[in-house]
């Protein structure tokens, strides 16, 4: 193994086909849409160069700074949300089902393979309150508290849309965390316990430290994709009501594909990538600096 490693030209075969794919599915697209960021039109009308025109737009547009709080503060819930949800099911399967948390994994998993346009029209019929009144407003009509609109009104719709999508991920985070909490030894877990650790202080001194790693690597994994969220949102609100659920993602296409602005929507998926690029070394280099602490 190490006389190949140190082969320069068995690394380049090994690597080489990886790194053309990746190159052409992803560094070229973004090369391409940094160049359309300079421009204005759209592949009909043809394009012209326009400079930075587009990006001082960027930094004047109201929609854009809306989009992009829409975009943050979605990613942080949704993020902290997927990820205590799944620690939680893969503590509940470590140390209380165990054997017997097979069958609950599947279950709880099942939802992550579902397309996101049944689980958004799903959601959809649990809290419509018309024409005809979904599950939820019904199990509040039961209780004597009138119908909700929740697809009405903002903050009701954005909440609706965080439960949807931490119910259907929280099973993908729990088999991740799972993965690493059975990776603990069972001595030092056992050692713990005759020292008296048990219950939440095993979890807190002992099996937290040592889970670090995989849990670090489940929230970069769950912070890049919640930035990027796309399908889901559309399928549930479509960005509605009005632009109040409207990320970067569903405004570049709109941009790009709806109103024919490619040069502008490029700019925004310039923006798009430097805020996930942002914030994955924010999170890379706190994760780094805790695990050396550790």
């Amino acid at each position: 193994m190490h006389r190949v490693l140190g082969d320069r030209r068995a690394i380049a075969i090994l690597l080489g086909p990886a790194l053309l794919v990746y190159s052409l599915i992803m560094l070229v697209p973004m090369v391409w849409s940094l160049g359309y960021s300079f421009t204005k039109g759209n592949s009909i009308d043809g394009f012209t160069g326009n400079g930075f025109a587009n990006f001082s737009r960027l930094l004047d547009d109201p929609a854009v700074r809306h989009a992009l709080w829409f975009t943050l503060k979605y990613a942080v819930v949704v993020t902290a949300g997927q990820v205590v949800a799944g620690y939680l099911l893969a503590l509940l399967y470590v140390f209380f089902l165990k054997r017997a948390s097979a069958l609950v994994r599947t279950l709880v998993f099942f939802p992550v393979v579902l397309p996101t346009v049944a689980v958004g029209l799903l959601f959809q019929k649990f809290f419509q309150v018309a024409p005809q009144t979904g599950p939820v407003n019904s199990l509040l009509n039961a209780v004597g508290i009138d119908s909700i609109d929740f697809f009405g009104s903002s903050s009701s719709a954005f909440w609706v849309l965080i439960v949807m999508d931490i119910w259907r991920s929280m099973g993908f985070y729990a088999v991740l965390l799972f993965a690493g909490l059975v990776d603990i030894p069972e001595e030092v877990l056992e050692s713990a316990r005759l020292d008296g650790a048990t219950g939440l202080r095993l979890v807190r001194h002992i099996v937290l430290p040592l889970s670090l790693p995989v849990l670090m690597s489940s929230l970069i994994f769950s912070i890049n994709g919640t930035l990027k969220a796309f399908d889901s949102i559309v399928a549930l609100t479509n960005g509605g009501p009005g632009n109040s659920t409207t990320p970067l993602t569903l405004y570049m296409f709109q941009t790009s594909f709806t109103y024919g602005d490619y040069g502008y929507g490029s700019t925004i998926a310039v923006l798009l990538t430097v805020v996930c690029l942002l914030v994955s070394l924010v999170v890379f280099r706190v994760s780094r600096r805790d695990l050396t602490e550790g």
